[in-house]
């Protein structure tokens, strides 16, 4: 058998910055729909799309981002980062890229006094680019998505 692809094999670039993350997502939210007629399915029509997903990472992958926050200025002037995750297991190769991802910080602390696990912030980001995303080098939108932007 094969190796296949697991969360193991990604690694993650936010612009330049290569981090290493405990989970991350990226989620499209696509709102085409189903046309109706009579309350009987006839065709579609597009809708808005969306984008946005989250990083997981622990003290050391945040000061990475702390110190392009210094840079910058403040986190809040953060330019959008273009996100890349890429694996490769076997014969299996995944690369998915999204554009001008601007980035927030959320969970920045959960401290539990026990200890036992790695302390984790979560940083969500939304896709502000009309690239939006590619997988595996295929845009998402088309041409007429993003015709004149």
């Amino acid at each position: 058998m094969a190796q296949r692809l697991s969360g193991k094999n990604f690694d993650i670039s936010i612009g330049d910055i290569l981090l290493h993350v405990e989970k991350s997502t990226l989620s499209i939210e696509d709102n085409s729909a189903t046309v109706k007629d009579r309350g009987v399915p006839n065709g579609w029509v597009d809708g808005d799309v969306s984008a946005s997903g989250e990083l997981e990472v622990d003290a050391q992958n945040l000061n990475l981002i702390t110190e392009a926050a210094s840079s910058a200025g403040s986190f809040r002037e953060l330019d959008e980062f273009d996100i890349l995750f890429f694996a490769r297991a076997g014969n299996d190769e995944l690369k998915v890229e999204a554009f001008g991802c601007k980035l927030k910080l959320e969970s920045l602390l959960d401290i539990d006094t026990k200890g036992g696990e790695k302390h984790i912030s979560k940083i969500p980001f939304e896709v502000t680019s009309p690239d939006f995303i590619r997988i595996n080098g295929v845009p998402y939108l088309s041409e007429a998505d993003i015709d004149g932007l």
